[in-house]
């Protein structure tokens, strides 16, 4: 760990209502998933207004080593098909889209790619899509640990076909399969069996983006998506707004009995975050959709919530902060699979909210929290940027919070700290 992982930062602490008007960058999920697509189409396309973060940018890198041309310099990117090529290295970081979105690419190529991460990368689970692979034709050496690090060796081709996966510990088992897909010979025939898919909007925003490329794409069934084989037609893309990173400022304004707009909220989107329009009225904002973008004026109360957030389990750090501020029970369902993200959210988020004098038990799927007193102190992240969203939402209300590393934020959303601090 370096300096900046201990570095603590006071979080603003609003001595009024926050009120203003932020723009959001790109969608992560949707810059990695059209990065990917561009690499494998028919011909060169542009991803516009890309998100510009670690996780992107690793994403760019893995494609570019495998062959891809993937022009980064401006706020537009663009990308060029090339020869997939073996004999190389990944690194994945701590981005999830990368280390299961680039391996079923990365078995087109002719040669042998490794694939590694940041030390806790290693345990985040991998085995349903090396397994998924091993079944569509693909030989994988992960020395049976089914987590990083592996090794694709990639004989040029795929030859694709049926595949039964457990996708219950994350969306992205399906959407690594789906991605890839129709660039197999016999393209991918997809099943989960297991308990419910979590995130499913996830799923949908690949199925998305596969259709806008001309792939065609059968969801017709539960727990079942066939993508036929076919090129990938080139085209330019317009990434919208992260939603998800649009969760602590909106939150803002219900923890201070303020107002704040965010621009250009799409009108219809398969983005998780735009559940924050139902939660956040449910806990007491008043939510509206115009011209303007999505706006949220806090009202001066904050309602529990009982709530199954499984589709949408991103937004819980933030939600949670909102609920241990509030001046009624909440019960935070659906969510065991969190436990799986860059940290384990559930066990961080009573740890930490605990630490600071809150009343958060943790249950088999998620969290149970009561109204308590909080007093200031140091709140952990766990190199999560989620959490670091859970610490400044808290700060607001709770003086002397003090967030560990909260540059771990800039995997999704540079600069965060200033843009935060604008806030007031």
């Amino acid at each position: 760990m370096n300096d900046a992982h201990h570095a603590l930062w006071p979080a603003p602490h609003a001595a009024s209502p926050v009120d203003t008007t932020v723009s959001l960058p790109g969608s992560k999920s949707l810059t990695n998933r059209a990065l990917v697509l561009a690499a494998v189409a028919d011909g060169p396309g542009v991803v516009r207004r890309a998100l510009r973060s670690r996780d992107t940018e690793l994403m760019a890198a893995a494609l570019t080593a495998l062959g891809a041309e993937v022009d980064t310099t401006g706020d537009d990117w663009k990308v060029s098909p090339g020869a997939w090529t073996g004999r190389t290295t990944i690194d994945c970081g701590l981005a999830g889209t990368v280390m299961r979105f680039v391996p079923p690419v990365a078995a087109l190529a002719d040669g042998p790619v490794i694939f590694d991460g940041d030390p806790h990368a290693r345990s985040r689970p991998m085995h349903e899509v090396l397994r998924g692979l091993r079944g569509l034709g693909v030989e994988i050496d992960d020395e049976d640990r089914g987590t990083l690090p592996f090794t694709v060796l990639g004989t040029g081709s795929v030859r694709g076909g049926e595949v039964t996966i457990d996708a219950s510990a994350s969306s992205q088992f399906i959407s690594a399969l789906l991605l890839a897909g129709a660039r197999y010979e016999q393209g991918v025939d997809v099943r989960h069996d297991g308990k419910p898919v979590p995130s499913l909007p996830h799923i949908e925003m690949t199925v998305d983006q596969l259709r806008q490329r001309g792939v065609d794409v059968d969801d017709s069934d539960a727990n079942h998506w066939r993508v036929a084989p076919g090129p990938v037609r080139a085209t330019d893309v317009v990434v919208e707004p992260d939603l998800s990173n649009a969760a602590p400022f909106l939150a803002s304004a219900l923890a201070t009995g303020g107002r704040v707009t965010v621009r250009d909220w799409p009108a219809h989107t398969t983005q998780a975050g735009n559940a924050l329009r139902e939660i956040l009225s449910l806990m007491g904002a008043d939510v509206s959709l115009g011209d303007d973008g999505l706006t949220v004026r806090g009202t001066g109360t904050i309602s529990g919530l009982d709530y199954d957030l499984h589709d949408v389990g991103e937004l819980t750090p933030v939600v949670a902060a909102l609920c241990a501020l509030a001046s009624s029970p909440s019960h935070l369902r659906g969510i065991a699979h969190i436990r799986g993200h860059e940290t384990d959210r559930l066990a961080a988020l009573a740890t930490e909210l605990n630490s600071l004098g809150g009343h958060v038990v943790e249950t088999d799927d998620g969290l149970t929290i009561r109204p308590a007193h909080l007093d200031g102190g140091t709140f952990h992240t766990y190199a999560d940027h989620r959490m670091a969203h859970a610490a400044v939402v808290l700060g607001l209300v709770v003086r002397g919070v003090k967030v560990e590393n909260v540059e771990t934020t800039a995997k999704t959303f540079p600069g965060f700290a200033d843009a935060w601090s604008r806030l007031l």
